[in-house]
């Protein structure tokens, strides 16, 4: 059985895992930074999942804010 969410909930849900991507980001971001040095194998995976959590945060952006101004990470150019 599954249980039915309103557009409300629905729309608290998506900014939730927007919020959560936008903090998982930032984290893997610093960690790559802060491998740099150290462990650039390392860094070098901590930036693909910060960059894999950039594309969740930009997807779920566009869900709540169609055609609006696109997330910008640091260092990263938009493309279009």
């Amino acid at each position: 059985m599954t249980d039915v969410v309103d557009a409300d909930e629905l729309l608290r849900r998506i900014r939730r895992g927007r919020e959560h991507a936008a903090a998982q980001e930032d984290a893997w971001r610093e960690r790559a930074r802060s491998l740099a040095a150290t462990d650039p194998e390392g860094a070098a995976e901590a930036a693909d999942r910060a960059r894999a959590f950039e594309a969740v945060l930009r997807v779920l952006e566009e869900i709540v804010s169609p055609g609006g101004t696109p997330v910008q990470a640091d260092g990263v150019k938009q493309v279009t």
